[in-house]
């Protein structure tokens, strides 16, 4: 669960949340300044959310024995590593280009996006964490069935604080910065 990990649990602190009173999440849409860019980067949040969810499900899945082993592993390698990827690739472009453009454009949420660049680096443990079990379980399929699925069972931890995590996470991300773009008419 989320105590095996250091993240962070508590929501960004409401200093940094004046915005999102000007600019609520229900009138993002219908601004001007909300573009495609935007709708794309909201798009990819959306996607890991429900991949998170699929690994987790599919994991509770096997444990329940409603799916067939063979079949979780094929979804295992194919979700599991699909979200890894992608969140890693995300990550690392809004560290590295996404946040940067954001303080320079308004550096009073510094702090803010310094909380969001600490989460990336805690979720990249919790998903070299997930690998390295959802590995395991995927190398042992064709060796030890039965090993396997009692390796499964490391899976669902990791699978359930990825899913917590991105909850929090992609919400305190989003209020963040949707409306420092909104303000300031960004990625037009």
């Amino acid at each position: 669960m989320l105590d095996t990990y250091t993240m962070r649990q508590t929501d960004m602190p409401e200093e940094m949340r004046f915005l999102l009173e000007t600019y609520p999440r229900d009138d993002w849409e219908a601004h001007p300044g909300f573009k495609e860019k935007t709708r794309h980067w909201l798009g990819a949040h959306q996607m890991f959310r429900r991949v998170a969810e699929r690994v987790r499900l599919d994991t509770e899945a096997i444990l329940n024995k409603d799916i067939a082993f063979g079949d979780y592993v094929g979804r295992l390698s194919y979700f599991g590593g699909n979200l890894v990827a992608n969140l890693h690739g995300h990550h690392g472009w809004e560290d590295h280009s996404y946040f940067p453009e954001l303080s320079a454009a308004d550096p009073r949420f510094d702090a803010g996006l310094e909380l969001l660049e600490q989460d990336h680096a805690d979720l990249d443990r919790v998903l070299d964490d997930m690998t390295r079990k959802a590995n395991r379980v995927i190398k042992l399929a064709t060796l030890d069935e039965v090993q396997a699925m009692d390796e499964a069972n490391a899976v669902l931890p990791a699978a359930e604080a990825i899913e917590a995590f991105l909850k929090r996470h992609l919400s305190d991300e989003e209020e963040l910065a949707v409306p420092i773009i909104l303000h300031h008419r960004l990625r037009g």
